[in-house]
C-alpha cells in the first residue's frame, strides 16, 4: 500500500467541503450526504424488510451449510482413503505371512519375491499406488492400469528409511497424497518398506462436484423460498395494510369503520386492539359532541334571557332594578355552570385531591350538621362508620353535600332524609338516602352522566345536570365509585364508595 494513502484518506472531508463550494459556484446540485453510522439505503416497506431479513438469513444459512457439507465430504473422503490404505496393508501382511502361490513354500527371506508376487497378483484401487523399498533403495511401483503415472518426488524420499508404521499426507506435483508406510522384515538381513499411497485430487474433485450440485439445489430452494416468503409476508401483513387504510379513512365525522379480524396471532391482536381504540374514540367523540351540544343549550337560555331584558330595558327605576336583579341571577347561574365544568375538567388532574387522614365517624357527623341547613327536612343519622381514610375531606364533603342537595330537591318539606357511613372490608361507604319518588331503571343507567336528568321527578332546581357527574368524578378520583340503589316510589340511595387504604 502506498505510504501516502492513509494521509489522502484523512483529507477526505476538506476535499468534500471544497467540492461542495465548487459545485455551488457552478450551479450544480450537491449530492445528498449520509450521516456517519447510518445506512445509505433502508427499505421502507415492512414486507421488503421481512423478505430482506429472510433472504440474508437464508444466504448465511446456505453458505454455512455448503461449508459444512464441503468439510464433511473432505473428512469422509480422507477417512475412506485411510480405510482403503489399511485394507491394502492388511492384504500385504497376509501375503508376507503366507506361502508362495507358485511353489507352495514359505517366502522366507525372499523379500523381493514377496514384493513381486504382491504387485503381480494385486491391482491398486482408483487413484492408488503400491510402492516398495528394499534395503533403503527404491524397488518398484504398481499403479492402476486405467490411470496415468503416479510421480513421486523428493517429498517421499523418507519412505525408504521408515522403521515403524507411519500414516500421513504430503504435497506433491499431483496434489495431496495420503499414504500408509509399513516396514517389512524378512529374515535377519532382508529389510524393506511397503507403501500404499492414494491421490486425493480426484476424490476432492468429486467432493467439489457434490458441493456444486448441493449449491445449485440450495440456491434453487432459496429462490423458491424467497418467492413464497414474499407471498406469505404479504398475506400476513395484509391486516396491517387494512389498518393503515382504515386509519387514513377515519375522520372526526366518521369513526364507524372497523377491521375484520380472524385468528389469535399478534396481527389479529393488533387489529382487535385498534378496533377497541376506535370504539373508545367513537365514544369519546360522541360524548364530546353531546357535551358541546348540552353546554351550548344550557348557556343559550340564560344568554337569551339576559339579552332580551337588556334590549327591553326602559327608564323606569323600578323596572331597571327588577331587570338588573334578573340579569344578575342568570349571570350567577351561568357562573355556577362554568364553575361546575371547570371542576369536572380539573378532576382529571393529579392535583385535584389533597389527601390526608380523615376520621370517617367525625366526617359523618359533620356532614349531617351541614346538611340541616339545606332545607326543612327530617334529617337523620342512619349509620356511623369508624375508620381513618386517606382522602380529601373537602372533596368528600362537596360530594355528599351535592347528594344531600339532590335529595332536598326531590323531597317535600318534612320528608325524612338519612345520612350514614360504614366500613365494608377494604371499602368505606358514605350515602344519602331519601324518601322521594325514586329513579326509573332507564334513568338509573345514565344518572351520573353529565347533563343527565330523570325523566319524571319533582325536581325544583334549574341546574344543568352536572351535580351527580361531579359526585362520580370525586369518587373516581379517590379510586372508588358512585352507586345508586333505587326503586320507583320507594326513594333512592346515592352512595360514594372509596377504598380505605388508598394513599395520597
Amino acid at each position: 500500500m502506498p505510504p501516502d494513502l492513509p494521509r489522502l484518506a484523512t483529507a477526505d472531508y476538506p476535499g468534500r467541503r471544497a467540492r461542495s463550494v465548487m459545485s455551488a459556484a457552478a450551479g450544480e446540485p450537491e449530492p445528498a450526504s449520509t450521516s456517519p453510522g447510518r445506512r445509505w439505503w433502508t427499505p421502507r416497506s415492512a414486507r421488503t424488510r421481512i423478505l430482506a431479513a429472510f433472504v440474508i438469513l437464508m444466504i448465511f444459512s446456505t453458505a454455512l451449510s455448503l461449508l459444512a457439507i464441503r468439510q464433511l465430504l473432505h473428512v469422509r473422503t480422507a477417512d475412506r482413503v485411510d480405510a482403503s490404505l489399511t485394507r491394502e496393508v492388511e492384504e500385504f501382511r497376509n501375503v508376507v505371512r503366507g506361502r508362495n502361490p507358485e511353489t507352495g513354500d514359505p517366502f522366507g527371506p525372499q523379500l523381493a519375491l514377496i514384493f513381486e508376487t504382491y504387485f503381480r497378483r494385486n491391482v491398486p484401487g482408483e487413484s492408488e499406488a503400491f510402492i516398495a523399498y528394499l534395503g533403503g533403495r527404491f524397488f518398484g511401483i504398481r499403479t492402476n492400469p486405467r490411470e496415468g503415472p503416479f510421480p513421486i518426488g523428493d517429498e517421499a524420499a523418507h519412505w525408504a528409511t521408515v522403521d515403524r508404521t507411519e500414516r500421513g499426507s504430503i504435497e506433491t506435483s499431483i496434489g495431496e497424497v495420503r499414504y500408509l508406510a509399513v516396514p517389512v522384515q524378512a529374515g535377519a538381513e532382508a529389510r524393506g518398506v511397503f507403501v500404499v499411497a492414494a491421490r486425493l485430487q480426484a476424490a476432492r474433485e468429486r467432493d467439489e462436484e457434490a458441493v456444486g450440485l448441493a449449491a445449485l439445489v440450495l440456491v434453487s430452494v432459496l429462490l423458491i423460498a424467497s418467492a413464497l416468503a414474499w407471498v406469505v409476508a404479504g398475506r400476513i401483513l395484509a391486516p396491517l395494510r387494512l389498518l393503515t387504510d382504515t386509519a387514513r379513512s377515519i375522520s372526526d365525522t366518521d369513526l364507524t369503520r372497523r377491521i375484520r379480524t380472524s385468528g389469535t396471532d399478534e396481527i389479529a391482536e393488533l387489529a382487535t386492539t385498534f378496533n377497541a381504540m376506535l370504539d373508545r374514540l367513537e365514544a369519546a367523540f360522541a360524548m364530546q359532541r353531546a357535551f358541546v351540544s348540552d353546554a351550548s343549550h344550557e348557556l343559550r337560555t340564560p344568554i337569551t334571557i339576559v339579552r332580551g331584558h337588556i334590549e327591553l330595558l326602559g327608564d323606569d327605576p323600578e323596572e331597571r332594578r327588577e331587570t338588573i336583579a334578573l340579569v344578575t341571577d342568570e349571570l350567577d347561574r351561568m357562573s355556577r355552570f362554568v364553575d361546575d365544568l371547570l371542576l369536572l375538567a380539573k378532576a382529571e388532574r393529579d392535583d385535584f385531591l389533597h389527601v390526608a387522614g380523615v376520621e370517617l365517624g367525625a366526617l359523618t357527623d359533620e356532614l349531617l350538621d351541614k346538611a340541616v341547613g339545606l332545607g326543612r327536612r327530617e334529617w337523620q343519622l342512619e349509620s356511623r362508620g369508624e375508620v381513618t381514610l386517606a382522602a380529601d375531606r373537602h372533596r368528600l364533603t362537596q360530594a355528599i353535600m351535592g347528594l344531600a342537595q339532590n335529595a332536598v330537591e326531590h323531597t317535600a318539606e318534612g320528608d325524612p332524609i338519612w345520612i350514614g357511613s360504614s366500613v365494608d372490608g377494604s371499602e368505606a361507604r358514605l350515602w344519602v338516602r331519601d324518601s322521594g319518588p325514586g329513579v326509573l331503571p332507564e334513568d338509573a343507567e345514565h344518572i351520573f352522566e353529565r347533563f343527565a336528568r330523570a325523566a319524571t321527578s319533582r325536581r325544583r332546581s334549574e341546574g344543568a345536570g352536572l351535580g351527580l357527574a361531579i359526585v362520580r368524578a370525586i369518587a373516581e378520583a379517590h379510586g372508588g365509585r358512585a352507586e345508586l340503589d333505587s326503586r320507583p316510589g320507594e326513594g333512592a340511595t346515592f352512595t360514594v364508595v372509596v377504598p380505605v387504604g388508598r394513599g395520597g
